[in-house]
């Protein structure tokens, strides 16, 4: 088949393949239409046969699909043996709320067992690996640090490592990709939603930042797992790339998604990202505040059942539509946003909370401390450029799209 930029194939793609279901073989059509880009989990025939015959784990939650598809109940019915699904945060159907406590359990449609790994561990244990040979990650990532789904991959390897189990990537775009930026992660101020020198914005595949972790080492001990990534076929760093599936209960709209890694430092300060109403992280306002041109009150719903500030009166600003009201807006990282807010608020001590969360998201201390002694973006920003072009100058060795 023939394609030109000026027109988008639709192919379709039979693969015959014999596998044992319900007692006789069975033959399956994988079918593959109206895009020429085709994510890593898509392209079976790349992975089908370094999982055929063994016994596999999946790291998967609700973006783990192929076309309308679920990945677990594509490999099921080309009767690859899974043995256990392993869950990051919001768990594996991907309803919960952020930090929400996820218990393991077992798969409604398939009898499988579901073992949490955002729950009251982080890391597959020897038991919930146990007879494994394979594990399969395949989860949406957004590029931005802080969203977890890294930091569960980056565990994963090191138990692959440690165990001597085989780890398959199955890489998706990054919706953020063309955006490099912010400061990078300082050492005494890891946690799990920082677990690797990287700036807040990384501009990697979920494939590349594995790659990239096994590379230079950051996991514990300097351990290597053996890592295979399947690629994205036909994909570039300027694709556009809109998500088919929300990867998160409050990541809905690819305005949220843009916007989060610059509003996302309100969740370490008592503004509201607008969790609990129907505009997530398009929103931001406070009771804190006598001015700002949108009102909304956070209210208990699926997704967010205890938001910050529920119930209460936030004033602030609609952020729905493309604005220059905090600066142009570009791919670097906006810090107008909480200096804006801050500025506001009436009670100063009030604006970042008590346990400090915002040095978890920034990185460092620094922002928190740059912020009270009035410092402006741009100075911020210098604080972090010669560290963001270091990071820059490492990561080209493990860029895998041009």
């Amino acid at each position: 088949m023939k394609c030109t930029k000026y027109l988008i194939a639709i192919a379709v793609v039979i693969a015959m393949i014999s596998c044992k279901a319900a007692g006789k073989k069975e033959e399956i059509k994988v079918v593959a239409v109206a895009s020429t880009l085709r994510v890593g989990a898509s392209r079976l025939a790349e992975y089908l046969p370094m999982i055929r015959d063994k016994q596999v784990a999946l790291m998967v939650n609700q973006t783990s699909m192929i076309g309308d598809r679920h990945l677990v109940d594509t490999l099921k019915a080309l009767g690859v043996d899974i043995k256990v699904i392993l869950a990051p945060e919001h768990g594996f159907r991907g309803t919960a709320d952020a930090g929400e406590h996820i218990a393991d359990g077992k798969d409604a449609r398939t009898g499988i067992p579901v073992k949490s790994l955002y729950g009251s561990k982080v890391k597959p244990s020897v038991q919930d690996l146990d007879g494994i040979q394979v594990v399969i990650f395949d989860i949406q990532d957004v590029g931005v640090r802080f969203y977890t789904y890294i930091s569960s991959l980056h565990y994963l390897m090191e138990a692959c490592a440690e165990q001597g189990k085989d780890l398959i990537v199955l890489d998706r775009p990054n919706p953020n990709i063309h955006r490099v930026d912010g400061p990078v992660l300082k050492k005494g101020f890891t946690s799990f939603i920082g677990v690797d020198p990287i700036p807040v914005l990384h501009g990697l595949t979920i494939g590349e930042y594995a790659t990239m972790a096994n590379g230079e080492r950051w996991l514990k001990d300097s351990v290597k797992c053996n890592l295979k990534v399947i690629t994205c076929a036909n994909y570039t760093r300027t694709t556009p790339y809109n998500l088919p599936v929300n990867p998160s209960p409050n990541l809905k709209t690819s305005r949220a998604i843009y916007l989060y890694p610059s509003i996302c430092f309100f969740e370490g300060t008592n503004v509201s990202v607008g969790r609990g109403t129907l505009y997530p992280f398009e929103i931001i306002g406070s009771s804190y505040i006598d001015s700002g041109s949108f009102k909304f009150s956070p209210i208990a719903m699926p997704g967010a059942t205890v938001p910050p500030l529920i119930n209460e009166l936030c004033r602030g600003y609609d952020l729905r539509k493309p604005t220059t009201e905090f600066g142009e807006e570009g791919d670097a990282l906006n810090l107008n946003y909480l200096l804006r807010m801050y500025s506001l608020f009436r009670i100063k001590s009030k604006f970042f909370l008590d346990n400090n969360f915002i040095d978890k998201l920034y990185g460092s201390d620094a922002l928190r401390l740059m912020v009270q002694q009035g410092k402006t973006a741009d100075e911020i920003r210098k604080t972090w450029q010669a560290d963001l072009n270091q990071f820059m100058e490492k990561r080209k060795a493990y860029l895998l799209y041009k």
